[in-house]
């Protein structure tokens, strides 16, 4: 196998995380009142298998995940949307290395780190990439889609710093501390 080739435990996670990510997308999703916009937790997911997985695995789930969303919700996908979610988690995985989760601390630096990132993240993604692609793929009114782009951003930063945290903080629980075994 080359240096740059996915592991099978990476490609079974993109394929698991893209089904969970369908899954939370389509039956735990929380309506806003704002059309087609909905409070979703496979964000807080996405952020996860982000950090575990590395930036590549975080893009495909965003993507495979929201594409299969909207197909199976919609009948058809809204690419624009489906982008950022590709974007989100992989912007979100490149970050994976400086939060090191797998050396099972996830302290106050990792959590503030991790939530500067997904604020960052998110707010780009959801509050000017959606909103602008919008316009210039779909032709859609600019007032609604900024609106619309506002309101999931606001609500996927929020879903994402708390649900995300607790499930990074119970994540870093289950690794072993690098210097938690001693010598006698």
């Amino acid at each position: 196998m080359g240096k740059n080739s996915l592991s099978i435990k990476t490609i079974v996670a993109i394929g698991i995380g893209a089904a969970v990510f369908v899954i939370l997308a389509r039956f735990v999703a929380i309506p806003t009142g704002i059309p087609n916009t909905t409070i979703q937790t496979a964000y807080a997911f996405l952020a996860l298998m982000a950090i575990v997985f590395g930036p590549i695995a975080g893009g495909l789930i965003g993507f495979i995940g929201h594409a299969l969303t909207d197909a199976v919700s919609y009948g058809s996908v809204w690419w624009s949307w489906v982008f950022v979610s590709l974007f989100i988690g992989l912007f979100i995985g490149l970050f994976a290395k400086k939060i090191n989760i797998e050396n099972g601390v996830f302290g106050a630096k990792q959590i503030i780190t991790f939530n500067i990132v997904q604020v960052v993240v998110q707010a780009i993604g959801w509050g000017l990439l959606a909103p602008l692609l919008d316009v210039l793929i779909y032709a859609e009114p600019a007032n609604k889609v900024f609106v619309q782009g506002l309101v999931a951003g606001l609500s996927n930063i929020i879903t994402v710093g708390i649900i995300g945290t607790i499930l990074l903080t119970a994540y870093a629980k289950t690794r072993s501390q690098s210097d938690s075994l001693s010598k006698e």
